[in-house]
């Protein structure tokens, strides 16, 4: 089982005075669930880019299984807040472009494909122009897209923060139904408390100035959900609300002695 280690990652960009990222330390496993949480500025988004190979950390390193990467490859694939989708390719084209690259045999790329819609509901519009998608749908193809990769390490980037509640409740079920099935690793930051909450085995919640984890939660929503619980009753637990205003409460003091 992969291991994606994230060990004394610290950030300071130049004529910056407080470091971005301070001694952050992670470790994902093959088929975790992960949800990141924090203030605007914290450094959530850079912190996933350092994971992804985007951006190099000016102290500390990551690796994957004790080898030490330096850029992006296919062990990590990620899904923008922004859908980053070709424009000038349909559904199945953008899904299948790493496959095209990698000059995969065609009926290969066709069965990979044609499964990938099936699993992200996606099939009636698999020759539709990515101009005549919803935001939701969109998102799904960028989830599509990372999920054929070769990627066992899939990092979301704020994917469903545009979107309306009740699409946005719709990709939550999404990601919990490919994290049960799949046996990705999911990675995600978030604004969210609800959306942490749901879809963390382990939060972790970031304080910003410098850029640091101030706690972690290990938390069982997500499994109660693959057992079987639906969302709404998930969301509804006594248990469940009372952590969320616990959060709230939390990061709202934070955001309040920034001012």
């Amino acid at each position: 089982m992969s291991t994606l280690v994230a060990e004394n990652i610290g950030l300071t960009f130049a004529k910056q005075e407080i470091p971005t990222l301070e001694n952050i330390n992670l470790s994902l496993s093959e088929g975790s669930l992960t949800v990141v949480l924090g203030e605007s500025g914290c450094g959530k988004t850079t912190l996933l880019n350092i994971l992804a190979g985007f951006q190099k950390p000016t102290v500390g390193h990551i690796s994957l299984d004790k080898k030490i990467l330096h850029e992006p490859d296919e062990t990590r694939a990620v899904v923008f807040q922004e859908h980053a989708l070709f424009p000038w390719l349909n559904v199945e084209e953008n899904i299948s472009f790493s496959l095209d690259i990698k000059k995969e045999k065609e009926q290969v790329i066709a069965q990979k494909v044609a499964e990938i819609l099936q699993i992200v509901g996606l099939s009636h519009v698999a020759k539709s122009n990515i101009w005549e998608l919803s935001g939701g749908m969109k998102q799904r193809v960028g989830i599509a897209r990372a999920l054929i990769s070769h990627a066992n390490f899939i990092l979301l980037d704020e994917p469903f923060a545009a979107l309306d509640a009740f699409t946005r409740e719709n990709m939550q079920k999404l990601v919990l139904d490919l994290w049960s099935k799949r046996n990705k690793s999911f990675f995600l930051i978030t604004h969210d408390i609800e959306e942490a909450l749901l879809l963390s085995e382990e939060l972790i919640i970031m304080q910003a100035k410098p850029g640091r984890i101030a706690k972690r939660l290990q938390l069982d929503f997500s499994h109660r959900y693959r057992n079987g619980e639906n969302i709404r009753s998930i969301k509804s637990d006594p248990q469940f609300i009372e952590l969320r205003e616990q959060l709230f409460s939390q990061l709202s003091h934070e955001v309040e002695s920034q001012i």
